[in-house]
């Protein structure tokens, strides 16, 4: 049986796990000191990363999730409810968390050193709970949905899937404003996260 939308899940996943820890590198690395430039484009990458995150699992991959995955396997499977309602209300407030990311972002460009430390725990905050919302879907739903859902089911979710347009993902052509917001990164941010000078 062809489950080509749970390799378009953990792909996905993957490439977001990349972006979480490259965005926790650069808070690592911090603004350059010297230079109006180097520090414009610190904050610049940093808002970068923060859009995809808001823009393509918020938007693409999460409704898909709560649509179309976690009903069926809830159908299937009802003794992982328990972790699909937990999925849910973290997908019910990501969005709204990774604005206030944004938010805080601006705050410490805009209004200085003081509102650094306060981004930077907040930063933190959020990729742990991010990456433990991915540990949960990969190590309870996902093997649930592999175990319990039928061939229709799996048919419905291929072609759900197929459709995501992952800009971190070279598996299917980038949307070209995607592909766009993937270069910016790379190019503007600095060694080793990506391929601009630092």
């Amino acid at each position: 049986m062809n489950r080509e939308a749970l390799r378009v899940i953990r792909d996905e996943h993957a490439s977001l796990a990349a972006m979480l820890q490259s965005l926790l590198q650069m808070i690592q690395r911090g603004p350059e000191p010297e230079g109006k430039d180097q520090h414009e484009l610190f904050f610049d990458v940093l808002r970068a990363m923060l859009f995809y995150i808001d823009e393509f699992p918020e938007k693409l991959h999460h409704p898909k999730e709560s649509d179309l995955l976690f009903p069926r396997v809830a159908r299937a499977a009802p003794q992982v409810m328990g972790a699909i309602e937990q999925l849910e209300r973290d997908h019910m407030a990501g969005e709204s968390q990774v604005r206030e990311l944004m938010h805080m972002l601006m705050a410490w460009e805009y209004l200085g050193e003081t509102r650094r430390p306060a981004f930077e725990a907040e930063a933190r905050r959020y990729v742990s709970f991010y990456l433990e919302h991915m540990r949960l879907e990969e190590s309870v739903v996902l093997p649930e949905a592999e175990r319990s859902l039928d061939e229709s089911d799996w048919h419905a979710l291929n072609a759900a899937f197929a459709t995501n347009q992952d800009p971190l993902n070279s598996r299917v052509p980038r949307d070209p404003q995607f592909d766009r917001l993937f270069t910016r990164i790379v190019m503007q941010a600095p060694a080793p996260v990506g391929l601009g000078e630092g």
